[in-house]
């Protein structure tokens, strides 16, 4: 054995497996260019928009940059189409729209 219990290396081994999901997951990010975000307030309505979009992981809103970057959960895709709808169902105007890569 190499000195550690049974329970300290299932441990440790959980830990490994939670920390290399993030590089086994086939999760998509995008980045839209938004125009009109001006404040957190701005921020919060888009991202209220865009969490409801089924298969979105994570929303993450650069007030200062006007970008917002969609996290997608494993598998799911996010169109042009749908992001411009709920860009603008928040009030603002979708100015790019890009595949930004996977974690």
């Amino acid at each position: 054995m190499n000195g550690l219990s049974l329970p300290r290396q299932l441990l440790a081994l959980l830990a490994g497996l939670l920390l290399s999901l993030p590089l086994l997951a086939e999760s998509r990010q995008y980045e839209l260019g938004v125009d009109g975000l001006a404040c957190p307030f701005c921020a919060y309505g888009i991202e209220k928009k865009l969490r409801v979009i089924d298969g979105v992981a994570q929303v993450r809103v650069d007030i200062a940059n006007s970008l917002v970057r969609v996290t997608m959960r494993e598998g799911a895709t996010l169109s042009e189409a749908r992001a411009r709808r709920a860009v603008e169902q928040a009030g603002f105007t979708l100015r790019s729209f890009r595949e930004a890569g996977g974690g």
